[in-house]
């Protein structure tokens, strides 16, 4: 069957290189080495040129790289808002990435890849922002479907600040994890995130919770 996708202006982007391009940068991501052009090039085979179209600069290759595992996630959007995105949070399999509380996210993107994702972020703000524009925003949207949901049927408060919201519940997990120090395996801070997943939803309740 014929391609009839229409295709923009310059040359097609050769397949398979984005994989070897990232491959190669996630490989020198936990050899612990600089993330530069030229060993890009030398691990995936890959021209400098070809690099630099589909990322501008390195820093932004290296934001791709450490997502790499992670996906959007969806919340159902039918029956209880607030259990829907309880059981998204602390118990499905297509939990957020962020609290890595399942065994598919563990294969797939490792606590240590997640640490070393805060480390690199918590000393480089371009890489931080690099990651937000790029990966962690698009993940937001399940969850801000479901807050406007809400809205719509009355459930919530119509004047909340919904992004404020979301960094109020992503907070939680965050904390359990970067200044407790513990995994979200453990039973005790998976209750204490769904308890504060409550407590922000009674914030935003526009009646009683």
């Amino acid at each position: 069957m014929a391609d009839d996708t229409p295709r923009g202006p310059g040359r097609p982007r050769a397949q398979g290189h984005d994989e070897r391009i990232v491959d190669a940068a996630v490989e020198l991501l936990e050899r612990g080495e600089e993330i530069t052009v030229s060993r890009v090039v030398e691990r995936s085979g890959v021209s400098r040129a070809a690099i630099y179209r589909r990322w501008p600069s390195m820093t932004d290759l290296v934001a791709t790289a450490l997502d790499r595992g992670r996906a959007p996630h969806t919340i159902p959007l039918e029956g209880d808002l607030l259990q829907n995105v309880l059981d998204a949070y602390t118990t499905s399999s297509s939990t957020m990435s962020s609290t890595m509380s399942s065994s598919t996210m563990r294969e797939t993107y490792s606590e240590e890849r997640f640490r070393l994702r805060m480390r690199l972020a918590m000393t480089d703000r371009k890489l931080a922002q690099a990651y937000w524009r790029s990966h962690v925003s698009r993940r937001r949207a399940g969850m801000i479907a479901v807050l406007r949901a809400g809205i719509e049927r009355g459930v919530l408060r119509p004047g909340i600040d919904v992004d404020a919201c979301i960094d109020l519940i992503n907070g939680v997990f965050y904390y359990q994890f970067v200044v407790r120090g513990v995994t979200l395996d453990d039973p005790e801070a998976l209750a204490r995130c769904r308890e504060g997943i409550r407590v922000a939803w009674r914030g935003m309740a526009a009646g009683p919770a």
